[in-house]
């Protein structure tokens, strides 16, 4: 008679070494430490944006429109950091009889070109930056708090603001979207309930800013990139 086989057990599988375990939390603990304070130090200390260069072709396309708005830059002189310094076109300063025939009263901006005009100012420069989406302009603005100010003083504020800018029905859009605050969306009651509301519509009725922009645009859209604004005679 056969004697039946004996089971043989599996062997057991060796667990982790409470060495290699120590490692691994350590290493966990290192990597959460070094993203807190990457977090901390963008939040309380945000550099400074890259100021938007264009070139030649686009630089020239910009001083193209900007001469079909009577506003010319002098390449000569130039502030430093080689921010240029507006000047007015002298030949431009002849007696000549107002008229308005041939004036274009169309205005194409690209983001960029917008970017690179906010780099030539001294006080926005690396502070600035617009965003053109579709319907959409964002602000993103970086301001210095005084040194004397509690808690925050000497720190710098990073600000960001979005507005949906559009054409419907005869009329511009404005609406605000959003404002925050180091990344913290601030409450609509404390931007006193304007948020997601037509400002056109709300206050374009009454004699004031918003009526007299409103009758006077003809055609606005934001695409990506892109500003076109059309004005009324």
């Amino acid at each position: 008679m056969e004697t039946p086989p004996v089971p043989t057990s599996s062997p057991k599988t060796k667990g982790l070494s409470t060495g290699k375990v120590a490692a691994i939390v350590g290493a966990a603990m290192l990597l959460t430490m070094a993203a807190t304070l990457l977090i901390i130090k963008s939040w309380l200390f945000p550099g400074p944006f890259k100021p938007v260069t264009l070139n030649k072709s686009e630089e020239q396309r910009l001083e193209h429109k900007l001469d079909r708005l009577g506003w010319t830059m002098d390449r000569e002189q130039r502030l430093p950091g080689g921010r240029v310094k507006d000047q007015p076109a002298t030949e431009d300063l002849q007696p000549e009889p107002y008229s308005e025939e041939g004036a274009s009263r169309q205005i194409q901006l690209t983001e960029r070109e917008i970017n690179s005009m906010i780099a030539q100012n001294t006080d926005l420069a690396s502070r600035m930056v617009v965003d053109f989406s579709d319907n959409l302009v964002s602000v993103k603005l970086l301001i210095p708090i005084d040194q004397d100010f509690p808690v925050m003083g000497g720190k710098t504020l990073k600000v960001r603001a979005g507005a949906e800018l559009a054409f419907r029905n005869e009329r511009p859009i404005v609406i605000l979207r959003g404002i925050s605050v180091m990344g913290v969306p601030v409450p609509n009651a404390w931007l006193g309930g304007l948020k997601n509301i037509d400002l056109v519509q709300e206050f374009g009725t009454d004699p004031g800013f918003w009526k007299g922009f409103a009758d006077g645009i003809a055609a606005i859209e934001v695409r990506e990139g892109n500003l076109h604004i059309v004005l009324k005679e």
